[in-house]
Order: C-alpha cells, then sequence, then structure tokens
C-alpha cells in the first residue's frame, strides 16, 4: 500500500490525535468527579436531613444518566482515537476501510479519528438510517 502522508504530517496528526485523547480523558475525569462521584444530596445541593422531593430525584437521575451517556460517548472517541493512533504506527493511517482509497486531509484535519472516506461514510448512513 501506497504512503499518503510523510513523516513531519503524520507526526502532526499524531500530536493532534494525542491532544484531543488528553482533553478528553480530562472531560472524563471532570464529568466523573462533579457526577458520578457526588451523592445524591450533593448532586441536588439538599445538605439537610430531609429527604429529596421526588421531581428532584427525578431530574437528578436524569442528569447524572445524561453525564453518564456523555461519558460512555467520550470513551468510544477514545477507543477510535487509540485505533488511530495505531493505523499511524502501521502505516495505514488516512486510508477508507471500506475503499482502501485515501481518505481527504480536509477531513482527516477536522476529524483526525475518521476512518471512512466521505463517500463510504455518506453510504454507510444512509444505508442504517445513523
Amino acid at each position: 500500500m501506497k504512503k499518503k502522508f510523510n513523516k513531519k504530517e503524520l507526526t502532526g496528526f499524531r500530536e493532534k490525535l494525542v491532544n484531543l485523547k488528553e482533553q478528553i480523558m480530562g472531560q472524563i475525569k471532570e464529568i466523573s468527579e462533579n457526577t458520578l462521584m457526588k451523592s445524591q444530596k450533593d448532586i441536588s445541593g439538599d445538605m439537610s436531613g430531609y429527604s429529596l422531593h421526588m421531581a428532584d430525584v427525578a431530574t437528578d437521575n436524569y442528569e447524572r444518566d445524561f453525564n453518564l451517556g456523555l461519558v460512555s460517548d467520550e470513551r468510544s472517541m477514545l477507543l477510535e482515537i487509540e485505533e488511530a493512533l495505531k493505523m499511524i504506527d502501521d502505516k495505514t493511517y488516512g486510508f477508507c476501510k471500506a475503499c482502501e482509497k485515501p481518505i481527504a486531509k480536509t477531513r482527516l484535519n477536522a476529524i483526525p479519528y475518521v476512518k471512512k472516506c466521505k463517500k463510504c461514510q455518506e453510504k454507510q448512513e444512509k444505508e442504517t438510517g445513523a
């Protein structure tokens, strides 16, 4: 398979991916500390000994579930970033997983962990409705 990028370009993509990885890990840590590690009373701000109102509990549970969803999405993105870093090491970075053609540099600059070219991604989304 042909090389798509030179060493300098690959180093730039690696730096971009590593920075993105660190940023996401920081966000996961912040969400975990602010949401997942606090008790129900801490989240609601109710430090009294009185029981919580059902609506407050429902709101708190919704916020907690929402934040858990964010953490799950960010962990999925971390896995994609790790895979992209491995593809740089394997010299397969920048090629579409579906058609094996080069992915546009502008697309990789926008989404450095993308695995498919725009055409194949659109085809997949059309087929799956995602």
